[in-house]
């Protein structure tokens, strides 16, 4: 249960907290859940890698309550929550995955101490925000189907109208595949992915664990926060000195201190891997992000699409744990001293004891 009384529905997998040599929180994508994480994941890579991996419901999704007034800020303030809850004490790595990235970022703006370093996956960010030049917009929206086009629009002018769509399509209890009910334009192995009998199976018991509710509000809720103001900027998060005031009382100030230089934006590593033949999230939207945060690291993947990387991929999944963690080294081992008292010690309190009971007789 959270402070405000809501409840939040999580996943745990991998090795034990007081085993974890990394932890590691995933906020799902759109029309998602917990069930999620990261697709194929097998158990011995996590305990090879000595990994807890923690996945949750967003509000109104899945098991977890809504929340009344649901912004990124109080997204952030739900993930440090959980991780409290679930006894994360250390710094902890955040995965974001296409719309999920949203809660990423915003783990990276409001709760930067905690964040131990970002795996971002074909990111989405805002498509009319403003820091994006012509060639970049340009590169995302042609990538794009009318249908999608014209649902953010409807989310920017008129979100309500939405319910109508959802009820339409995900909401309306008939199994559909993802490219028709999010308008989605695939590329060839994405395609073949997503007929691919294991991810339909994934595929159709995650929707349904996300729509468990039946209520459309989280849906334009999530929407809604793609396309609107974030409450900050992408360029907020780079890393750059503090500006000191001007004036020389200031230098003198800083001089006189001896205090190091201060920065600003999130200190840890950013990494972004992304397909190249992506038509979900198009390489421009990575394209703008690196040249607003020039020192994440991005990780460029021919040939591959929206999914095919990050689902059902042992061979993937290994390289970016190797990317974000090294040589795997396991579990940490639980060791416990005990002090060993020599049976010299033992007999020499045992006289002690005897002496001291016969002298109160």
């Amino acid at each position: 249960m959270l402070p405000d009384g809501r409840y939040m529905a999580y996943r745990e997998q991998g090795v034990p907290a007081d085993r974890a040599r990394f932890s590691m929180i995933t906020p799902h994508s759109f029309l998602s859940s917990r069930l999620a994480g990261i697709p194929g994941l097998k158990a011995s890579l996590l305990e090879e890698f000595g990994v807890r991996l923690l996945t949750y419901d967003l509000p109104g999704f899945g098991e977890s309550d809504p929340h009344p007034k649901r912004n990124l800020e109080s997204s952030a303030s739900d993930m440090l929550f959980l991780a409290n809850a679930l006894g994360v004490s250390d710094k902890f790595w955040v995965v974001g995955y296409s719309s999920g990235s949203l809660h990423a970022w915003a783990a990276l703006k409001y709760i930067p101490d905690k964040i131990a370093g970002a795996a971002m996956f074909a990111p989405m960010v805002n498509p009319y925000d403003s820091l994006m030049n012509r060639g970049e917009k340009y590169g995302t929206w042609e990538k794009w189907t009318r249908k999608r086009k014209f649902m953010y629009f409807l989310a920017r002018r008129f979100p309500r109208s939405l319910s109508y769509f959802y009820r339409r399509s995900f909401l309306s209890g008939k199994h559909g595949q993802i490219d028709q009910w999010l308008a989605l334009t695939l590329g060839r192995r994405d395609r073949a992915l997503i007929e691919d009998p294991v991810y339909e199976e994934f595929w159709q018991r995650d929707v349904e664990e996300s729509i468990r509710q039946g209520n459309a509000k989280p849906f334009v809720e999530e929407a809604l926060l793609q396309v609107s103001n974030w409450g900050f900027s992408l360029a907020d998060l780079k890393l750059q000195k503090k500006q000191r005031g001007k004036g020389i009382l200031n230098l003198i100030k800083f001089l006189l201190s001896g205090s190091e230089e201060e920065y600003t934006g999130f200190l840890g590593p950013i990494h972004i891997w992304q397909g190249m033949d992506d038509k979900v999230v198009p390489p421009s939207m990575t394209d703008f992000v690196h040249r607003v945060l020039p020192g994440a690291a991005v990780h460029k993947l021919p040939y591959e699409g929206h999914f095919t990387y990050f689902y059902f991929c042992d061979e993937c999944h290994r390289q970016i744990f190797t990317t974000l963690f090294g040589t795997p080294r396991g579990p940490l081992e639980n060791t416990i001293e005990v002090e060993q008292t020599s049976f010299d010690d033992i007999e020499v309190q045992e006289e002690v004891t005897q002496v001291d009971f016969k002298t109160e007789i």
